[in-house]
């Protein structure tokens, strides 16, 4: 995987990295914004309890709810719990800006699918947040579960500083749904056979994080991911491309790169 050098009609590594570095900015003060503004919203501690009541109501209706066994076998080992923590803590943020870089530097076309992707289902989130604030697990009162990610790691503190973050906002989960893009995004891009099941395992992993850590409910990362499907339908169709969001193509072939940019497979 390399970059062309500068050519007639092709970006030279420079320019690549402005690019990489605009376009990353951006990303970034959205991201900024987007947990800002989550924390203005934060809902009424009471409202976020009897939300999450709600929320467990519907799961054990359905036959879903499970949280308490889910996460038993993590708590019984000390071995799955740090591996649940560093899913949680380094599988989101990190993994989502190190695939980003790959994505705007090599695949840009593709990357600026899934950035609108993001904005799309962050907006959504944040109406959802506003409305319908929910409290994790770890903070409902008579749930047999473990703040795992408190209790054994100050990393994701500094990751997410307290200041920046709603605490009431496990439903949906945008751990699972963000993930998930940015996994589609190697999928979608990659021809390397091991880096493409890095792809489809990412979110998976953070899925399973997600509820071992009792931030989310599993109904959580069902809708985030029905959320980000459906922003990245969307993203697709502003663009162009009005696939159905259960097509083949959605999940394997990227939107075409301008010439000059992409340069082999990643």
């Amino acid at each position: 995987m390399r970059l062309r050098s500068a050519t007639p009609g092709h970006p030279s590594w420079p320019h690549a990295l402005s690019v990489a570095s605009r376009e990353l900015g951006m990303m970034f003060a959205a991201v900024i914004a987007y947990f800002a503004i989550r924390g203005l919203v934060e809902g009424a501690g009471d409202t976020a309890v009897a939300n999450a009541r709600r929320v467990i109501d519907f799961e054990r209706s359905i036959g879903i709810f499970a949280e308490e066994r889910f996460q038993r076998p993590f708590t019984d080992s000390d071995l799955l719990t740090t591996l649940a923590n560093w899913v949680y803590i380094y599988g989101h943020w990190p993994f989502i800006a190190v695939v980003a870089l790959w994505l705007v530097v090599w695949h840009p076309a593709e990357y600026r699918v899934i950035r609108n992707a993001f904005l799309i289902s962050g907006s959504v989130g944040l109406v959802i947040f506003l409305f319908f604030p929910v409290a994790p697990p770890r903070l409902v009162d008579g749930l047999n579960v473990v703040d795992t990610v408190t209790e054994h790691s100050r990393a994701y503190r500094v990751l997410q500083p307290p200041a920046l973050v709603n605490q009431y906002a496990a439903l949906p989960s945008f751990h699972f749904g963000w993930n998930m893009l940015i996994g589609l995004g190697i999928v979608r891009c990659s021809r390397v056979w091991f880096v493409r099941i890095a792809g489809f395992a990412a979110p998976i992993a953070m899925g399973v994080s997600t509820v071992a850590t009792a931030n989310h409910y599993i109904v959580d990362p069902l809708l985030g991911g029905a959320i980000a499907l459906l922003a990245l339908y969307l993203a697709e169709w502003s663009r162009g491309r009005r696939l159905s969001p259960f097509s083949r193509e959605i999940w394997f072939s990227p939107m075409p790169s301008p010439p000059g940019v992409v340069t082999g497979a990643g």
